[in-house]
């Protein structure tokens, strides 16, 4: 590149190396991918001015048409801008991945969104909530910490899972991730650490990033949570808190057990230190019916910020979560929320509540459907990419795999062109690297399911055709 950050055809043309794919009459198509996987790689900086049309297709012994549809394609999916005058140049890919591109068929399948269509039974609940809003439309509609019947309910489902809980300790919010970014905001400044796991949830540390804090990544592996290197962090950065997922995490679908947490409520309790730990995969438990471990707050009470949500469980329409927390943390929670917003909707905590009071027949038959369809693509993944590992989680929405080389990113830039959505193993890490995972949410039709891996092995099959080294920069 030269001192304004124009990049020349001939470097492009290295940096690009075999784009082409082998049996491909998509030519536009297998550019953008490149140009893409160029950038997601960090070869092609933001505000890199690219070269001409002209200088790019002799460079690459293309046609000049080629090279235009492929900028064309790139400028629809917001990652080139053009002005006339000033050429092109790359455009910032943030809260942009493989997975947020444009689909290049229209039976594209989804294995980004780990959700599901609503519960059976909505609509019953939507029209006993209709009755209840009679009572409430005389009233101004801000709720506060939220509708009693609500809070009493959730409180009740605590208590029945072994924390005792008082409507006084529970706040509606709009999301799970909405009352983590409100203790965020409450508990961080501008250049404090938080503690997480590696990989954790992507718009957690999205989340960590736009607070200005920085996050602490500690490694969850093969055997599940490293006690002995959180307490090691903690001892060594001091983070302001941490954030777990010890309920069927996000994406490895581990489970903390009963005596891991009660070994990590001590190191809160001992070190001080404020624990946010995301219980939106907790009702999701796929082959135990018993009740599994206590919620983490049953160790460390004073330290803990439970946050929960319905958007996995009964519907992420709805958009209603929850903080639990002591009495004290509530009400510092309570007015530090007025910056962000004033309350949640009030039709959409009773249609809550009536689902949380009606019988757990329809719970029951999304975790035995949700069952069915983990089993379903731990199968096709099995059969169609043989060489790919993976441990079948006891619970939530998703497989971990374990890739046979380093692959993720280019995996899904390839998959998108055989109609395929994934996120790379990258956006679940603190600081880039794991390009050996990729995460497979189990969450659509089982027949869908099994076209996907199907379309996913075509995918792996074209990226370990090129090597990664005709893909770097020499």
């Amino acid at each position: 590149m030269d001192a304004i950050g124009r990049i020349s055809a001939r470097r492009l043309a290295v940096i690009l190396g075999s784009w082409r794919r082998s049996g491909s009459r998509q030519g536009a198509v297998d550019l953008a991918a490149a140009i893409e996987l160029g950038v997601l790689d960090g070869q092609l900086p933001v505000g890199t001015r690219l070269p001409s049309e002209r200088e790019l297709a002799e460079a690459l012994g293309a046609s000049r048409t080629l090279v235009a549809a492929a900028l064309d394609r790139l400028r629809d999916g917001g990652l080139v801008a053009s002005r006339r005058g000033a050429g092109s140049w790359i455009t910032s890919p943030r809260g942009r991945s493989p997975e947020m591109a444009p689909s290049h068929s229209p039976q594209a399948i989804d294995l980004v969104r780990g959700s599901l269509p609503a519960i059976p039974g909505l609509m019953a609940a939507v029209d006993r909530a209709r009755l209840m809003l009679v009572d409430e439309i005389g009233q101004p509609g801000y709720t506060g910490r939220g509708l009693p019947i609500l809070r009493e309910r959730l409180a009740a489902r605590y208590t029945a899972r072994g924390l005792p809980t008082t409507p006084d300790q529970i706040m509606i919010t709009n999301g799970a991730h909405s009352a983590f970014v409100l203790a965020l905001r409450m508990l961080t400044h501008p250049g404090d650490r938080v503690l997480v796991e590696q990989p954790t949830y992507p718009n957690a540390l999205e989340a960590i990033g736009a607070a200005h804090t920085t996050p602490v990544p500690v490694a969850l592996g093969e055997h599940g949570w490293d006690l002995a290197g959180i307490d090691a962090a903690v001892r060594q950065t001091a983070p302001r808190m941490a954030y777990f997922i010890l309920d069927f995490h996000n994406p490895t679908g581990r489970r903390l057990d009963e005596s891991g947490r009660d070994r990590l409520g001590e190191l809160l309790t001992r070190t001080q230190t404020y624990a946010v730990v995301d219980e939106t995969l907790a009702e999701l438990n796929l082959d135990d019916d018993r009740d599994g471990p206590r919620p983490m707050a049953a160790f460390a009470d004073d330290w803990v910020i439970t946050t929960g949500t319905a958007s996995k469980s009964h519907w992420g329409g709805l958009r209603i979560g929850w903080i639990r927390a002591s009495g004290d943390m509530l009400a510092r929670l309570s007015p530090a929320r007025l910056g962000s917003d004033l309350g949640s909707p009030v039709f959409e905590q009773l249609v809550l509540a009536e689902l949380l009071d009606a019988p757990e027949d329809a719970l029951a038959a999304r975790r035995a459907g949700l069952r069915e369809r983990r089993d379903v693509l731990a199968d096709a993944v099995r059969r169609e990419l043989p060489d790919w590992r993976f441990r079948v989680p006891g619970g939530g929405m998703s497989l971990w795999c374990r890739l046979p080389e380093p692959m993720s990113t280019r995996l899904a830039v390839a998959a998108v062109n055989h109609g395929v959505q994934v996120v790379p193993g990258s956006r679940f890490s603190a600081q880039g690297g794991l390009e050996r995972w990729l995460r497979l949410p189990f969450t659509q039709t089982p027949d869908r399911l099994t076209e996907a891996v199907g379309r996913l092995a075509l995918a792996a099959a074209s990226v370990r055709a090129v090597p990664a080294d005709d893909l770097s920069v020499v």
